[in-house]
């Protein structure tokens, strides 16, 4: 569905069909904060189209899905629907988590629509399909949703950039800290995909480094439901930690069915991967005392608090790390084509690799040469339900990791844009 700014509608769901909706007056100005006094000349057809592939039906559309839209609706009204003059135009589509169905969706955007960025793009599989059509075609992506580590190593592309998290980080912040407290035996339980395999892969690695060792996996068909004979393999292990290479539903049910199983009273329940969504999806009462790698909290300051109320009043719930992410990228984007003065891919690539990088979500930023933005990155607790004070109240923050300490070192990168 094609949206241009004003028309859109926050509760956007599945979109199949092109259509274009009427013009409307941007009514703020720019609060970008970047000047420039470029006009809009260099911008292609005259219009900045951006597209939003997402997961807005299956098990990740609570951590994605409309709250990416919507997060991409902020970002354009920070920038009063217009950058350099010209109007900003959304799209919008399901890819389903089907790399087939996204490569589809992707050409005909690129093609027919002349959409300029595709974002989001969380399923590291549409990811890596997305961005090898954008190269081709000299378009852009920002991927804010999937975290496989190859999208900014072997599979870097110049036209990309890995907004949020990669599982490099997630698997370091969320094991290391474990393993030096104890937890030293460790089983994993995986979604048989990319994603997953890149999530079980790392955090297996950082296990061991850290002087832990693994006692077994399991991989499951994605998306799933049933994790018994899973959760008892884990169980029989006598691991001191299980872990959920996983996200969104699949991670909730892991979790929800493990503490039916018992596990959490002699096993560490351990998330590769979890949203503030997750959390309240399962509830404090089976979340509580979790451990894992995030990249925002909407509590964390003034700043996160004005987004996120924001965020809250259109949706009725409070924006992940990856919806938060995905307005922070928007944004940025939209900030490097008003600085530079076009939406050439490489002119745009240049200027956000140039520009000092600060919003609600992104801290201490920059992007470094292979397309990952390097950013802060949090350990937190999951309160328990006597420590909550206020709805949303789920997190403590227990430290604060710098991106050049969380993210992989371009010394090990296998990425072709980094120089050796």
């Amino acid at each position: 569905m094609l949206f241009l700014f004003g028309a859109l509608s926050c509760g956007v769901a599945h979109a199949q069909t092109p259509q274009t909706a009427q013009q409307t007056p941007a009514t703020q100005p720019s609060q970008s904060g970047a000047k420039s006094s470029a006009t809009g000349d260099g911008i292609s057809d005259g219009v900045v189209r951006i597209g939003v592939l997402t997961d807005l039906s299956g098990a990740y559309s609570g951590n994605v899905g409309p709250g990416s839209v919507l997060a991409t609706k902020l970002a354009i009204e920070d920038f009063g629907g217009k950058v350099l003059g010209k109007p900003i135009e959304m799209v919008s589509a399901d890819h389903l988590n089907k790399a087939d169905v996204a490569a589809s969706r992707a050409r005909e955007w690129m093609d027919r629509d002349k959409v300029d960025v595709i974002t989001e793009l969380g399923n590291s599989a549409v990811a890596l399909a997305v961005m090898g059509i954008a190269q081709e075609k000299g378009r852009m992506t920002m991927v804010t949703g999937a975290g496989a580590t190859s999208i900014t190593g072997e599979n870097c592309t110049a036209n990309n950039v890995q907004w949020v998290y990669d599982t490099y980080a997630l698997a370091k912040v969320g094991t290391v800290p474990l393993v030096e407290a104890g937890a030293k035996k460790w089983y994993f339980i995986t979604a048989d995909y990319a994603f997953g395999h890149s999530l079980e892969n790392d955090g297996m690695r950082f296990v061991k480094d850290s002087g832990g060792s693994v006692a077994g996996s399991s991989r499951y068909p994605f998306p799933g439901n049933d994790f018994a004979s899973y959760l008892l393999s884990a169980q029989a292990s006598k691991a001191d930690a299980v872990a959920f290479a996983s996200a969104g539903a699949d991670l909730q049910n892991e979790i929800k069915q493990a503490r039916e199983f018992g596990l959490a009273d002699r096993q560490k329940l351990v998330a590769m991967l979890m949203s503030i969504t997750d959390v309240h999806g399962v509830g404090l009462q089976a979340a509580q005392r979790m451990t894992f790698a995030e990249t925002f909290y909407w509590d964390m300051d003034d700043e996160t608090r004005a987004f996120a109320q924001r965020f809250f009043k259109a949706l009725g719930k409070m924006p992940t790390a990856l919806q938060a992410g995905q307005y922070s990228a928007v944004l940025n984007y939209l900030r490097a084509v008003e600085k530079s003065g076009s939406d050439k891919v490489d002119v745009v690539m240049q200027t956000l690799r140039a520009m000092p990088i600060h919003d609600a979500y992104a801290r201490h930023a920059h992007l470094r040469e292979d397309g990952k933005l390097m950013h802060d990155t949090y350990v937190v607790e999951v309160k328990t339900p006597e420590e909550s004070r206020k709805a949303w109240d789920y997190y403590k923050i227990i430290k604060t990791i710098p991106g050049d300490q969380a993210f992989m070192p371009l010394a090990e990168s296998r990425c072709k844009l980094v120089k050796k």
